[in-house]
């Protein structure tokens, strides 16, 4: 009897190990961080501001530009050949980061996408918007509601 659940322990142990195993391994050419697929992100933005670039054009330190990524007041995803954190221009109003776009992260996030899955639904046209172009062209254009009710439809 002992034999068998010494046979089952090890069955589900070599389980457990395989399963482990399976997490850590990632397929592909380890000089690419990231699949085409999924970089074409960096081709739907326009205009891709670094975090030094963020600071100057708001006129602002270094660290506060920082500080409004962690505080969610902006999204940053890693761009370009040296994977640097950078932010969609378009994020941006005259006085620093739009307002509505705070909130639609959050309902974005919440639905389960990462940075990159927001910042590439925020830059994938839509015809079916109020405004021509794409969601982030329908917050500026006062559409914040209708945003988030299809950002929300879009996470459940």
């Amino acid at each position: 009897m002992d034999v068998v659940k010494d046979t089952q322990v090890a069955s589900v142990m070599s389980g457990v190990a395989q399963r482990r195993a399976a997490v850590l391994w990632h397929a592909g050419p380890v000089s690419d961080p990231s699949p085409p697929s999924e970089r074409d992100v960096e081709a739907l933005v326009p205009v891709w501001l670094s975090l030094p670039d963020l600071a100057e054009r708001l006129g602002i330190r270094l660290s506060d530009a920082r500080r409004l990524v962690e505080d969610r007041e902006l999204v940053a995803v890693r761009v370009g050949e040296r994977q640097a954190l950078a932010v969609p221009g378009g994020f941006l109003g005259d006085d620093g980061p739009l307002p509505a776009l705070k909130g639609t992260f959050t309902v974005l996030a919440d639905g389960g996408m990462d940075d990159e899955e927001i910042v590439r639904w925020l830059h994938t046209p839509d015809p079916t918007l109020p405004v021509p172009g794409h969601p982030l062209d329908a917050i500026r254009a006062g559409f914040k509601t209708e945003v988030r009710r299809r950002a929300m439809e879009e996470a459940f």
